[in-house]
């Protein structure tokens, strides 16, 4: 990779040093590690906010829209021999459904943008499965991870991938555009595990791969993680998805799964 274009603007260049210094514990009650570790990377934006990133090829990234939300200036964020890396994105494109706003209501909206990086990664690195078939229904098991804080609030827990298994549930009815995931002991309706600061952008497992990106979440008592985490589900925006890769000559990786 070319030290050019590895950038080290001194705040995310300090904040990428730092992260997993400390101990963790969990996604939020989760587990350390989970499925696909090498198919992630972190997503960090200048107003100090930590995502996470689903690889969909070489030089293409799949995260929350929220993230790079009003102009946020990005950085894609790993390590390499145990130094941080920070690259620009050369183009960031946020679906067009996506309402900024709605986020902020815990309104629906489709929370999704594509990151395209001026160079390639490194090759190891995997690419990541998008899942084109039948929707998770309630019930059914899905696996959510990402880099997140193992504790809401403790932001220098970030930076460690860790993964929760989750149960689909529907709230509102079936979702033709999110999804939503629990605890199966507390059905979201007991704090338990789920997704939490840092983890937007990060995948949704199915069976046979990704389902769905990480949104937001909620928590009892006015806290924001341990009870609901949703997620936007992909198969339903696979047009947007393909269509913009294409124009920057790249592709996904798509299963119909079983």
């Amino acid at each position: 990779m070319h030290i050019a274009n590895r950038i080290a603007a001194i705040g995310l260049a300090c904040a990428a040093a730092s992260l997993g210094s400390v101990p963790a514990r969990a996604v939020v009650a989760g587990q350390e590690g989970g499925p696909d570790a090498g198919s992630t990377l972190m997503v960090l934006n200048a107003r100090g906010g930590v995502c996470t990133g689903i690889i969909l090829s070489a030089r293409a990234i799949l995260t929350a829209a929220h993230c790079a939300a009003g102009g946020a200036e990005l950085r894609v964020h790993w390590r390499q021999g145990g130094e941080p890396v920070l690259v620009v994105p050369s183009s960031v494109a946020m679906h067009p459904e996506f309402d900024a706003g709605a986020i902020r209501s815990r309104r629906r909206t489709i929370d999704l943008a594509l990151v395209r990086l001026s160079e390639s990664l490194p090759t190891r690195f995997s690419v990541a499965t998008l899942v084109d078939g039948s929707l998770p229904r309630a019930g059914s098991s899905v696996t959510l991870a990402g880099y997140g804080v193992s504790r809401e609030g403790e932001a220098r827990s970030t930076g460690t991938y860790r993964s929760a298994a989750l149960t689909t549930v529907e709230p509102y009815g079936p979702g033709r555009i999110l999804l939503w995931a629990a605890d199966s002991k507390g059905g979201g309706k007991r704090p338990g595990a789920g997704a939490c600061q840092g983890d937007s952008g990060g995948p949704i497992f199915g069976d046979d791969g990704v389902v769905a990106v990480t949104s937001w979440s909620t928590g009892p008592s006015g806290r924001q993680c341990g009870l609901l985490s949703q997620g936007v589900l992909v198969a339903p925006q696979r047009g947007w998805i393909d269509s913009t890769l294409s124009k920057w000559g790249e592709s996904a990786r798509w299963t119909r799964g079983r």
